[in-house]
């Protein structure tokens, strides 16, 4: 995040994440930062990170196993994601 174009990366404090739940970085895309997302820890969640390699980058992903567990919310715009990832889990078993 460091060379994107307007460098608001650098905006951001060292403690903030102990203050806020959710730090919006805004740049040439906008990335959030969470210590947490629907309660699960990335200690936790990085077992169930998937790595792809593009223009020699690697970019961590979340698989279909945590996107699931992580969209255990009540919103009504996850509801379709769920019933996705649920048949795309049940056609991998």
């Amino acid at each position: 995040m460091m060379t994107l174009p307007d460098g608001a990366i650098r905006e951001v404090q060292p403690d903030e994440l102990d203050k806020y739940l959710v730090i919006r970085v805004g740049d040439e895309f906008v990335v959030d930062l969470m210590k947490a997302a629907c309660g699960i820890h990335y200690e936790e969640a990085s077992k169930d990170i998937s790595t792809f390699t593009i223009q020699n980058v690697t970019i961590p992903f979340a698989n279909p196993n945590l996107l699931w567990r992580m969209k255990q919310t009540h919103r009504e715009k996850d509801e379709l994601d769920l019933m996705f990832l649920s048949e795309l889990l049940r056609k991998r078993d």
